[in-house]
């Protein structure tokens, strides 16, 4: 079945959630009643990821909420509740679930065909809306039970989402026009009996305030390469000497200081000056009569993660022209009131999707290079125009330099060195040499 003529409830989202790069981006929860039963109804649970480029990675999505009443789960297809509770007033008939709070999670895609339900079993993965839209959905059915005579049900209440871990606040379950399915290869529409939903959006301050990613920047031009910001995830407390640090991010547990029980819940990430467990580097490599290329380089300093179906985005203003890459796949983000152009970048599949952990051997990386096309009556190397805005991985802001600190132009005022006479020289020729290589 296709769903269609789904209309979504908006909430004001909160200063805290809001994301002017994603300002639409949420996940909507939607309980369908299929059919009514004698003691109750069965209902399809969609969990519909609508952020452009934050998706819910493993070990997955948690569904959880709390019954209006005595309701019980006679039984599911496409997910289960991890808790059975106390069943011992039903000596015949076992309910799957009678906990009061029951919480849901998605099969695996190894799970038996009787099982299944259409949209389930992914593990409770779901992809971003941008990048895999067929995929960012989940579904499972759910017989509800134990439902007052007169009543033909209740809505849930007090919906909680993990996904994986916390962040995620969801609005009340409210009525909403019942959805309409398209069947029989779309000649045929039915309507569902009855259609509730909730919405639910992200706010990394819930998490935890300190970032889990940062920028640095280089050129062909200029020597100086732009670190991360030291301490942009927390400051280096170990020993100077020590090749792995305990990271004071840790998804979840080190917010606000509190230290986790679980000693094995602990990021252990190569030591830096800015302690991230990512690190995102832009390096201008050439320019060229009409076009200039950018070499893209994502590496992971965590000993113990490794990133599945990792993405990258980048906020520039050279993206409003065509560009390229190489190694990555991509495509540009529409964004109403941004002033620059925004690409998502993504790994290939077979390729390059996973971004693997740190080891003895070095960190983790995936790179790619980028062709953009220039802009004749705007581009300039000038006042940081080639290096990016804002960048973010797996819809995480990451910390970036102060535009003081970009590298500038040999020549540059900003530059509190004289400049360097051979340098000047060569740089010179470097440029003669690639505008009348293109020729």
């Amino acid at each position: 079945m296709v769903q269609k003529n789904k209309s979504l409830a908006r909430w004001p989202i909160p200063v805290e959630c809001y994301d002017p790069l994603d300002p639409n981006g949420n996940i909507t929860v939607t309980f369908d009643t299929l059919k009514y039963t004698h003691d109750g109804y069965v209902a399809r649970v969609t969990i519909q990821n609508y952020y452009q480029y934050r998706h819910v990675e493993e070990p997955g999505w948690k569904l959880g909420w709390t019954w209006a009443k005595n309701e019980v789960i006679w039984s599911m297809a496409g997910a289960f509740a991890i808790q059975q509770g106390n069943c011992s007033s039903f000596k015949y008939n076992v309910p799957h679930s009678c906990k009061r709070n029951p919480v849901i999670v998605d099969l695996m895609s190894d799970a038996m065909a009787q099982n299944r339900f259409d949209g389930c079993c992914r593990g409770g993965i779901l992809s971003s809306w941008a990048i895999n839209p067929s995929a960012s959905y989940s579904s499972f059915e759910v017989t509800v039970g134990n439902v007052d005579e007169n009543s033909t049900g209740y809505k849930p209440l007090n919906l909680t989402l993990a996904a994986p871990g916390p962040g995620y606040t969801c609005g009340p379950v409210v009525d909403s026009s019942p959805t309409v399915y398209s069947v029989i290869g779309g000649r045929r529409e039915e309507q569902v009996s009855r259609t509730w939903i909730s919405t639910c959006t992200f706010s990394r301050y819930i998490v935890s305030k300190t970032p889990i990613c940062c920028v640095s920047l280089s050129t062909f031009y200029n020597p100086k390469i732009t670190s991360c910001p030291s301490c942009s995830c927390g400051c280096r407390v170990a020993d100077p000497l020590a090749i792995s640090c305990l990271s004071l991010y840790t998804y979840g547990l080190l917010s606000e200081g509190v230290f986790p029980s679980n000693f094995a819940d602990i990021n252990l990430i190569h030591c830096t000056d800015h302690m991230c467990p990512l690190r995102v580097h832009w390096h201008i490599m050439n320019i060229y009569t009409s076009q200039w290329r950018v070499k893209l380089t994502v590496s992971n300093f965590n000993y113990g993660k490794n990133y599945s179906e990792w993405n990258v985005l980048v906020q520039h203003p050279g993206f409003g022209q065509p560009s390229s890459a190489f190694s990555f796949n991509s495509t540009i983000i529409s964004t109403v009131g941004v002033p620059e152009d925004i690409a998502l970048f993504w790994g290939k599949a077979f390729r390059n999707m996973n971004l693997l952990k740190a080891d003895e051997g070095g960190v983790g990386s995936v790179t790619t290079e980028i062709i953009l096309e220039k802009d004749s009556n705007s581009f300039t190397l000038s006042n940081g125009w080639g290096f990016p805005r804002t960048v973010y991985f797996n819809g995480e802001s990451c910390r970036m330099p102060p535009p003081d600190a970009f590298p500038v132009l040999p020549n540059s005022s900003l530059n509190p060195e004289p400049p360097n006479s051979q340098f000047l020289l060569m740089f010179s020729l470097y440029l003669l040499y690639n505008v009348f290589s293109v020729f």
